[in-house]
Formats: C-alpha cells, structure tokens, sequence
C-alpha cells in the first residue's frame, strides 16, 4: 500500500514537472515574487490544523462577522468561488450581506453605484471604472460576482487606491483597506462583511492584523484559496481529493485549482498583456503539457530509430491555433475530414471543452483555455505522436477499418487521453459511473456489440464511455503503484492501428486494471 508521501509523488510527478517550467517564463517577466511582502504570504501558510468537510466550511464562514477571501487575480476559479460563497450565506431573514472588493478603486464608488441602481449598463460600467486600463484581468468571472452581490446583498463597495504597480506603498493600500471596511461597519452595523482582495494582502502580519487592531471586537475568517504548500501536503491524504483545511482558529483554505492551473492561468494573462492583440499565446502552455507528459512516461524526444521510441518525435509537435475566427476553425476541420456531420461534432466539442487535437492534420485548435481538456487533448496528440502520426494525411497507412479494431482503438485512445489528464490535472474528478463500474471483458463486449449497431455520434460516445471508464480506474491503479510507468509507455507505443492490436492492447489493459485491483505491487517503476 502507498505510503501518504508516495501517494504525493505520484499525483504530482507530472504537475511539479509541467509547474517549473510555467514558473520558469513567469519569473523571467514578473520578478516581484522575491519582494519581502510577498514571501510574508507564502512563508505564514505551511502546515495546516485539519481536514475539514463543506458542512464545517459552511459553519466557520457562517460564525464570521467579516470573511476575508483571498483572490489570485487571473484564475476566473477564485471570483467565481467568492461568487458562491456570498450566495451560499445569503439567508433571507438573516444577516444582510455587503461586498468590498479590491478590484474597483473607491473614488469610482459612485459609479458603482449607478450601476447598482441600473441608472447605467455594463459595457458603460466597465469603461468608467477603467477595468481593462487599471485591472487587466478577465472582466466576467468579476462581473459575475457584482451581479451575485447585487442580487443577494445590501451593498458594494471599492476598497482599493492608487498606486497598485508600487509595492513600497502597499502598506499604505491595506492601511487604506482597512478604514474603508471601518466605513462600511458604521453604515451597515448588522451586515456580514465579505472583502475580496489580492491573497498576498492576507499573510497574518498585513491588513488582518490591521483590522484586528482597527475593529477588535470582529470575529474575522480568512478564506485563502489554493496556498502551494497547503496543497502539496493535501495531496498526501488518503482521500481522493481534500477541499477544504483549517489552518487554525480564524484561517481555512480551500482547493478549487491545482498549481499548474494557477500558474498557467498567470502566465497566460501576462501573454495576453504583452501581446499585440491581446491574445494570449497557448503554444507553450501545450508543449509543455506534452514535455511534462514525456518526462514522466521517460520518452526520448529526440530518438533518432523507430524501436522502442517514436523517431524524432520532437519534430512531430503540433501546429497550434490560438482564439482564431470560427471560419478559421471551420477551413482547419474541412483540412481535417470532408464529412460535415463529424465536422459539426468537432464544432460541438471545441464549443463544449473549449479546444480540439485533430490528428489527421496534427493541429490544435484552442478557443479557450480550459485546463482539463487541454490537458486531456495534450496526451490525446501525444499517443499519436507515439505512433509516428498514422492518422495523418501524409501516405501512411490509414487507421484500422474493422469497426471491432476502431472501436477499441478509439477506447484505448480515450482511456489514455483520461489518464494523461489525471496525472496534469489531478483535481479531474472520476467519472461519475467509474466508482460502480467494473470493467469486464462481458462489459466491453456489450458496448463494442452497441456501438456497431450505433450512428457514429453514438459509436464515438460509447468508445469514449468505455474509455473513461476504464482509465479513471488506470489511474487509481497507478495511484496504488499497481502500473509501473514502463508498463504505461509500453501502451502509448503500442501501434493499435494495426489490425487486430487494439482489442489486444485493450485486453492487457484490461487484465492489469482488474488483477491488481485488490493486490497492488511495491514499486511504481
């Protein structure tokens, strides 16, 4: 059995790998991290008390006369968590609510408060509190916690002052923090206070020691979100997956991100700062999922034979299209297949799951970054790419015509697209059926036999069924050390196109799933 430590170790392998680099080109532009005041912040949260559950998260916030929420700017995740945890406390009949945000300087408060008397709309809202100029981050994860204040609460107010790029007068910001959130008590005495501000603001040494001081006889709660250091030691329990620590008596933190997903989510906002148009630029962030992913899987990207290695897959990367016009992605699918019902359902996933690998080009289309599936599109294209691309319109043989051949060739590709996912992205939870769901080679014989009676659509839904299924159980089998990485590499080689290999390869799968279910190995090599 997995000690908590290597349990760890194996959730984040790839994650760690996948985070250095993106912190890497972050602090080659953003060089701030090694100021004092934001080391207070990250050095005062390293240990937590407890695990707690939603019920006692539910109840510490619910005993609080102000809640602090600590926000990491460019993760939309963050606004929309403080979003449900305003609605979520908003009782009628009990307590009113009142929202400070760091966001809205507080000389623009009379614009908010036409907006909030709807005396003017949106677009004219977002121009006059100069978001975009003085902000810069993304305006609709924001904009949907006014909207959830407006409806549940009593008030907002602009907590915040210039100069924000100074961090010599960031004292004086949370100073100035301070004596606004004072105002609003005198206003609204009987109000639950909730105050968004930067995280770095809330190290136990910055503004919550000033507003003990300011307002002694407050019982305040600071509600961090994703602390690094929390979250490694998270990772480490038993359980799946941990949502919430109490950190001590006035302090709990939750999980709603992983690292890499934060991190990534920075680096693509100063991507978008610097770039001519404002579109953040995507390809780094998928060769370094695919880099991460080699790593781990110990793949020698630059092999020069087609043994036990792809030949030269460092030149087999991806072609990857940023945000580009709906016409620009409709040409890329034309390029890829002349079925138009396979191209609308490529139109429905891009739309879905925000991007889409499509083999036979060997092209990613990004729309929006979601970390999940891109994460899940990264491994796709990597388990081609293992097999030399064979899918790709350039005189190799074509894939397997046999429906038995594509239907398991397109779960293992699905299995495998999920599980490369899970080691990315660890917060992905299982399928919702996967818990019951014991696969069988009499549960694959009834699909397989649904999906060559089925419509495409339908025969794609069941590979993937199949697939997921049985990859969120490969990576509770890799979590236990029952599947080495060797083992794993072995499968991303394996060339399933050939016929009768993928049935094959599914079996082996298969059999190593279910045999060491109850009976894992020592060793996770």
């Amino acid at each position: 059995m997995a000690t908590a430590n290597t349990l760890g170790d194996r959730r984040n392998a790839v994650q760690r790998h996948a985070l250095a680099g993106v912190q890497r080109e972050v602090r080659a532009t953003d060089s701030s991290g090694r100021r004092k005041y934001l080391r207070a912040f990250s050095q005062a949260f390293r240990s937590y008390d407890s695990v707690i559950d939603s019920q006692q998260l539910a109840e510490a916030v619910g005993s609080a006369d102000i809640v602090l929420v600590g926000d990491y700017h460019a993760l939309p995740t963050a606004q929309r968590f403080a979003a449900s945890l305003l609605e979520q406390r908003a009782h009628p009949g009990d307590r009113p609510i009142v929202l400070g945000v760091e966001t809205i300087f507080a000389r623009h408060q009379h614009v908010l408060e036409e907006w909030w008397r709807r005396e003017i709309d949106e677009n004219e809202f977002r121009e006059r509190i100069r978001f975009d100029a003085d902000w810069g981050y993304e305006w609709s994860p924001f904009y949907e916690l006014l909207v959830t204040a407006r409806e549940h609460g009593d008030a907002i107010y602009g907590l915040d002052c210039m100069p924000r790029e100074d961090l010599r007068k960031i004292g004086a910001r949370d100073r100035h923090a301070v004596d606004k959130i004072a105002e609003i008590r005198d206003r609204h005495p009987q109000a639950v206070i909730f105050v968004l501000f930067g995280e770095s603001h809330f190290a136990p040494s910055h503004l919550p020691r000033r507003l003990r001081e300011r307002l002694p006889s407050e019982h305040v709660l600071t509600v961090l979100q994703n602390v690094d250091a929390l979250y490694w030691r998270a990772t480490s329990e038993r359980q799946d997956h941990v949502e919430t620590v109490r950190v001590n008596d006035t302090v709990v933190c939750v999980f709603n991100s992983t690292p890499l997903e934060k991190y990534e989510s920075y680096r693509l906002y100063l991507s978008r700062c610097q770039g001519e148009a404002g579109q953040p630029d995507l390809v780094p962030t998928i060769y370094n999922f695919i880099d991460s992913l080699l790593s781990f899987l110990d793949i020698n990207r630059y092999a020069s034979h087609n043994r036990t290695q792809p030949k030269f897959l460092v030149d087999l990367l991806p072609e990857v299209y940023c945000g580009s016009s709906d016409g620009r992605l409709r040409q890329l699918l034309e390029r890829a297949t002349y079925e138009p019902k396979k191209i609308e359902n490529m139109l429905q996933k891009v739309e879905a799951r925000g991007c889409v690998y499509l083999p036979s080009i060997n092209a990613f289309y990004v729309r929006e970054f979601k970390m999940l599936h891109a994460a899940e599109e990264a491994t796709r294209f990597l388990h081609h790419a293992c097999r030399g691309l064979p899918l790709r319109r350039n005189g190799r043989p074509a894939a397997a015509t046999e429906l038995s051949d594509r239907f398991y060739a397109r779960a293992i590709e699905h299995t495998l697209a999920y599980f490369g996912s899970r080691v990315l992205y660890p917060a992905r939870p299982d399928e919702p059926a996967s818990e019951d769901w014991t696969p069988s080679p009499k549960t694959c014989k009834k699909l397989l036999h649904d999906a060559i009676r089925a419509e495409r659509a339908e025969f794609d839904a069941l590979a993937q069924e199949l697939g997921y299924g049985l990859g969120s159980q490969l990576y509770n089998a890799y979590l236990r050390g029952s599947v080495s990485r060797t083992v794993l590499r072995h499968w991303f080689l394996s060339h399933i196109e050939e016929p009768g290999k993928a049935a094959k390869t599914f079996a082996e799968v298969l059999h190593k799933v279910c045999s060491t279910r109850k009976k894992p190995c020592g060793s996770a090599r």
